[in-house]
């Protein structure tokens, strides 16, 4: 079993004020690929009392991810740490934004009490952008993972962080924690950065994951990026090769989605061919392991992924 962490709410406030004046964009409707199964079984709906319980805001919730429903029948869920309220802007997210909360310093302990009764092999733990902060969450991403390793040392830990941009010696202070793999995702090829991903910086984002490598070559790795926000194929190559360049070794491609009228629009729907044609591509290129299809996500799957990342490395030992 595997679940991705995130441990103000005014409700007259809008989720997103920065994008409330922006022009309605309209929302298309989806192929028949990209249909999932609503959710509502008696599992999915254990897995929504153990959130509840323990008081977790899950991504999967806040992002409105289409695999909710499969992912909760099978107990895995995402959560965030360090709150549900976003500094940075991003065009496609639907997680809130504004001025986040004080950070809960008995966070990373009641992550690592739910991580142990939930039972869980390989536990994802990602968050919302905290620019606010003087190093960007990385000592509460650390104590988290240090926490987590004192209450389950059998579970494996994956995180999926910030880019911690302006932050120094913020990297260096996770990678010293020795997550067993780091996730941060490029969201999309550079010429789309202003428009999609305002707050970061491409090759920012690439430099840090391969600081990542020369830190610590035993961490695996990884990235992410979606289609259909109006990248053309050479430009999605050459993202590849910039992971590549970087030792990056598990890449992740899926269909951007809209989650309102209000965030960037759905310019192409990717049928499933040429996801496959760019699998094949990235592997190619020298990935250990590649996930791309209309409803990859990054913490899709990730606990049987973990096992397939060690096997291909142990492969080409």
């Amino acid at each position: 079993m595997a679940v991705v962490f995130d441990i103000d709410k005014d409700p007259k406030r809008p989720r997103h004020p920065e994008k409330a004046h922006r022009p309605d964009q309209p929302i298309q409707r989806k192929p028949d690929w990209i249909r999932v199964k609503a959710p509502g079984s008696p599992q999915w709906a254990e897995t929504n009392r153990i959130v509840k319980e323990h008081k977790l805001v899950t991504v999967c919730e806040e992002a409105g991810c289409p695999n909710v429903g499969e992912c909760w029948e099978k107990k895995h869920a995402t959560f965030m740490i360090m709150g549900d309220t976003c500094t940075r802007a991003c065009s496609f997210c639907n997680v809130r934004t504004g001025l986040p909360a004080p950070l809960d310093a008995d966070e990373p302990r009641k992550v690592a009490d739910a991580v142990e009764k939930l039972g869980l092999s390989h536990v994802v733990i990602t968050s919302v952008d905290r620019d606010d902060l003087a190093d960007g969450g990385a000592d509460h991403f650390a104590r988290t993972i240090a926490e987590i390793r004192a209450a389950s040392p059998n579970t494996t830990i994956e995180i999926l962080t910030p880019d911690f941009l302006r932050k120094e010696g913020a990297l260096e202070h996770v990678v010293a924690a020795r997550p067993d793999v780091f996730n941060h995702n490029l969201e999309t090829v550079p010429s789309k950065y202003l428009t999609v991903r305002p707050g970061a910086r491409y090759f920012h984002s690439i430099r840090l994951l391969q600081r990542v490598k020369e830190l610590d070559p035993t961490i695996f790795t990884k990235s992410g990026i979606m289609v259909g926000l109006g990248e053309e194929r050479n430009e999605v190559l050459q993202l590849m090769d910039d992971l590549r360049s970087a030792d990056v070794d598990f890449l992740t491609i899926g269909q951007y989605l809209q989650p309102s009228k209000k965030h960037h629009p759905v310019l192409r729907f990717v049928p499933p061919e040429e996801f496959k044609s760019l699998e094949t591509v990235a592997l190619s290129k020298g990935f250990l392991l590649v996930s791309a299809s209309p409803l990859t996500r990054s913490s899709h799957h990730a606990g049987e992924d973990f096992a397939r990342l060690k096997a291909a490395r142990l492969a080409r030992s």
